[in-house]
């Protein structure tokens, strides 16, 4: 499916509100840590990525480590124990391995073309496995994905489904189109703010977009639609 073909013009203007607050910079700096009050705790998801080295080392990014599933519990949950032994030890891993083998690695998803993200593409079959494993479903499967691809696949939960909606085709698409539009303006206006901010150049741009959202709204959560 081609990327213009995604509606995404209010998709996009309500993700501009996010990322052009004034609080958007100060909410960046105290989510990693690099500027906040005195007696704040740091954010336990600024290690999502950079925790042992990052999901997505050439040596390990085609398969679920231990470390991996430590990295989903700093955004808050937690997978199941016997999910979490399948994908180490079981069929369920090897499963997702041949999959991520399938997916680009190093690639941004403002430059990957949208049938890397359209349904029945690995990344959306491996999502899909994730899934439908017990107790698991769609905010940890993503979590997970965008932990072993996090230039390509965007954290997506309950804060950031709340306040950007449930866009069709899919979140993925419809981001995808975003980020490409006009010239790719938001995508470099992530990189610029995340250079601002003097976020480490190994946070893409996606995880730059969705901490900027999930500040910017977790506030408001009383006011999404059950």
């Amino acid at each position: 499916m081609p990327s213009t073909a995604v509606p995404v013009q209010p998709f996009t203007e309500r993700l501009h509100t996010f990322v052009t607050r004034p609080r958007a910079l100060a909410d960046l700096q105290r989510y990693f840590g690099i500027s906040r009050p005195s007696g704040t705790p740091a954010y336990t998801g600024g290690r999502f990525e950079h925790l042992a080295g990052g999901g997505d080392r050439p040596d390990i990014a085609d398969r679920i480590t231990a470390e991996d599933l430590v990295a989903v519990q700093t955004l808050s949950v937690t997978v199941p124990a016997r999910v979490a032994l399948d994908m180490l030890e079981g069929r369920l891993g090897a499963r997702l391995s041949d999959l991520l083998q399938a997916i680009p690695r190093g690639t941004d998803m403002a430059d990957a073309a949208a049938t890397v993200l359209s349904d029945g593409s690995p990344a959306d079959q491996a999502w899909k496995l994730l899934r439908d494993q017990p107790d698991v479903g769609w905010v940890i499967a993503g979590k997970l994905l965008a932990r072993k691809r996090p230039q390509l696949l965007p954290v997506y939960d309950t804060v950031v489904r709340c306040a950007l909606g449930r866009p069709r085709p899919s979140f993925w698409l419809t981001l995808h189109a975003a980020l490409r539009a006009d010239n790719r303006a938001l995508h470099r206006q992530l990189l610029a703010l995340r250079e601002a901010a003097a976020v480490a150049e190994t946070v893409s741009a996606l995880r730059v977009c969705d901490v900027v959202v999930w500040m910017g709204h977790r506030a408001e959560r009383h006011a999404c639609p059950r």
